[in-house]
């Protein structure tokens, strides 16, 4: 039994587009190999809509509590330059 690769395969799908076909799927490899794919992930991400426990909304105001009392990265820059 013969293994058909999928580069390919892809390579016969591409013989089999037409002009514009081809272009429309260049452009897309080219969109996506510029585009970070963590990025693409976060923006594509479902809303949370799932309500928060009294004990998570606890945990968020001690984190932004906590966040206040932090000293900015430029700040240690300096002290550490």
């Amino acid at each position: 039994m013969l293994t058909v690769t999928a580069k390919e395969q892809l390579r016969q799908t591409i013989e089999d587009l037409s002009e514009l076909e081809a272009e429309q799927a260049l452009a897309f490899i080219a969109h996506r190999r510029e585009r970070d794919p963590l990025v693409e992930l976060v923006e594509n991400a479902p809303e949370d809509d799932e309500a928060s426990t009294p004990e998570e909304d606890r945990s968020a105001a001690e984190a932004w509590a906590q966040r206040r009392d932090s000293v900015a990265l430029g700040e240690i820059e300096r002290e550490l330059g």
